[in-house]
């Protein structure tokens, strides 16, 4: 054999090897994988929700028919508000319109202050809380199913409706992955003389999900979870979500934002309201109610003919709510306490209906950063039974980027959710204690706290604190060290102190403020005046921002004139183009 003729036959296997190669590749590449595995590889009941497999440390347990959830999961999938108290082992539930209560291994629950009668209790099972998830399911708009074909647990939010497909016949597959060399998780069977044959029922459905290049991520009737193909299935239907949008509950108004205005009931009054001496009030909120002690007791102010004179005046009366600010620990007893909760809310509504009230303001300040959500929760557990008796909710708020105790401890984005409205108290700039002089308030220090605040609250429920109230700072040398105090001075009286001491104050366009300067006795005196004119200033950004209105600080720091502005500014001015075009300038010294 020659060598032209090996070398021929040579090449000739080469290339029969190269081919068959490339034909092996191209078989292993386009050949489906048919290997049929378990769609969920565990001992133990799986759990999916929605399109995720839930894989806790601890899975679901069935009791009969009855479907039990971690209380860890349950917080960690389907409310974060869930609340355990593990001193009482009560479990409290809070949605929009209820509160439930429940004990451990206790058939008796409350909904709303009603008794009802569970099936199966809360139960610890392996040192783990577990839930009944049939009673919670009409509370948290869910649907909860049990497949015994596959062990699991599947449960869906009510507020969520998915695109469906079909299987176009039975060679459609189920897979692990986006490819066809993934396991297959499930397979049909059809019927007809071929068996490819498939009804279009709920039992051959699939949800989907969302989709990537030429795969569907779905869900199999039977809670199986995987990918299959666009050109296998029929899709039908588009996924949509049932907005649950919440409508604001707004108090009956002549015209206009809502104006709020605090009352200290519990301290002498420079002005006495009425309609028509201190117009531009909607809602008037009392202190009257305050905690005083760590087992819960209430304060009362209240009085019927308080009520009768405000209603009179056409104003509601959301009456203040505290806590004992000067006790941060008492109040994180209470906090953290779900029966002490429960006593306070059920006293405070007790006194909301002996008194006619319209609306309860919540005001707690001086919270451990620690009790954020401890507070959140008796807010919560607060809101439904308040909505039951026809009241409205507010509460209060500090600017954010505080101190722990004075500010980090509000949740604001969580609190916005479960009231009416919020508060902002956009004063105290430079508090009675301050380390330096400075504004109870100024215009910029405002709109930048209102800002941020707009990050987490929406506009349609937040109310701007207008403070009324000026700080009279004095600056002395004593003993080679400067010694800085101050005093609180209304609208009336920080004007007379100009005049006594022939001092002038000139217009701050930053501070949106008269400012002033004077010497006396050998002491520096500064106020930035809190008047009609910084009202001005201030009321504007409810329009600037949209928001549902003011509250002010105080009516006991008013006169007529601060009244006058926000009937114009809040009940006549609809804009803050409108603003802008009646705006004149201060003059620039008084």
């Amino acid at each position: 054999m020659n060598n032209r003729r090996i070398t021929a036959i040579a090449g000739a296997l080469v290339l029969s090897l190269i081919a068959a190669g490339i034909l092996a590749v191209y078989i292993v590449r386009t050949t489906p994988n048919s290997t049929v595995v378990d769609p969920f590889d565990t001992p133990h009941t799986s759990l999916v929700i929605g399109a995720d497999w839930i894989k806790e440390a601890y899975p679901p347990i069935l009791k009969g028919d009855r479907i039990l959830l971690p209380f860890d999961t349950i917080k960690a999938y389907i409310d974060q508000y869930i609340w355990y108290d593990d001193a009482l082992q009560k479990v409290t539930v809070t949605t929009k319109d209820r509160v439930i209560r429940m004990k451990t291994g206790s058939l008796d629950a409350l909904v709303n202050e009603k008794p009802m009668e569970l099936k199966f209790p809360a139960v610890e099972e392996n040192d783990t809380l577990y839930l009944p998830i049939d009673f919670l399911k009409e509370f948290y708009g869910v649907s909860v199913r049990y497949i015994q074909s596959n062990d699991v647990v599947v449960i869906d939010f009510d507020n969520v409706v998915y695109r469906t497909a079909w299987p176009i016949d039975a060679k459609t597959f189920v897979r692990k992955g986006m490819n066809i060399h993934e396991p297959i998780v499930k397979k049909y069977t059809g019927h007809g003389e071929k068996g490819l044959n498939l009804d279009h029922t709920l039992e051959t459905s699939l949800i989907v999900f969302d989709e990537k290049d030429e795969w569907y991520r779905v869900r199999a009737y039977d809670g199986t979870l995987g990918y299959v193909k666009k050109e296998e299935v029929i899709v039908s239907g588009e996924q949509y979500y049932i907005d649950d949008e919440e409508t604001i509950d707004s108090p009956v108004l002549t015209s206009g934002k809502i104006n709020l205005v605090w009352d200290m009931t519990y301290s002498k009054s420079n002005i006495k309201l009425s309609k028509a001496t201190t117009p531009g009030i909607d809602v008037i909120s009392p202190t009257w109610f305050e905690i005083v002690d760590r087992k819960g007791t209430i304060k009362n102010r209240a009085t019927p003919e308080y009520m009768e004179y405000a209603h009179q005046n056409g104003w509601q009366v959301w009456a203040l709510f505290s806590n004992a600010f000067g006790d941060i620990e008492g109040t994180s007893i209470i906090l953290n306490n779900s029966d002490m909760r429960q006593e306070i809310i059920r006293n405070i509504l007790a006194y909301a209906a002996l008194y006619k009230l319209d609306g309860i303001n919540l005001d707690f300040e001086n919270i451990y950063k620690k009790d954020k959500d401890a507070y959140t929760q008796f807010v919560r557990e607060f809101y439904p039974l308040a909505k039951e008796q026809g009241l409205f909710v507010s509460v209060d708020v500090s600017v954010p980027d505080g101190s722990d105790t004075w500010s980090k401890c509000f949740d604001r984005k969580a609190l916005a959710e479960s009231v009416d409205y919020v508060c902002l108290m956009t004063y105290d700039q430079h508090w009675s204690t301050s380390p330096k002089a400075g504004s109870t308030a100024e215009l910029g220090w405002v709109e930048e706290n209102l800002q941020k605040t707009l990050l987490e609250v929406p506009p349609e429920k937040l109310l701007l604190g207008v403070p009324l109230y000026t700080r009279l700072w004095s600056m002395e040398e004593k003993d080679g060290e400067s010694k800085l105090s101050s005093i609180v001075l209304n609208v009336e009286t920080s004007w007379e102190k100009l005049e006594e001491n022939g001092a002038i104050a000139a217009w701050n366009d930053i501070s949106g403020q008269y400012q002033t300067t004077y010497e006396k006795d050998g002491k520096i005196y500064q106020m930035w005046i809190e008047d009609a004119d910084a009202v001005n200033m201030k009321t504007s950004l409810v329009h600037k921002y949209n928001l549902a209105g003011a509250c002010v600080w105080a009516a006991n720091f008013a006169n007529e004139e601060v009244f006058e502005v926000f009937e114009r500014n809040l009940k006549q001015i609809s804009s803050y183009e409108e603003w802008s075009q009646s705006f004149s300038q201060p003059i620039v010294k008084k």
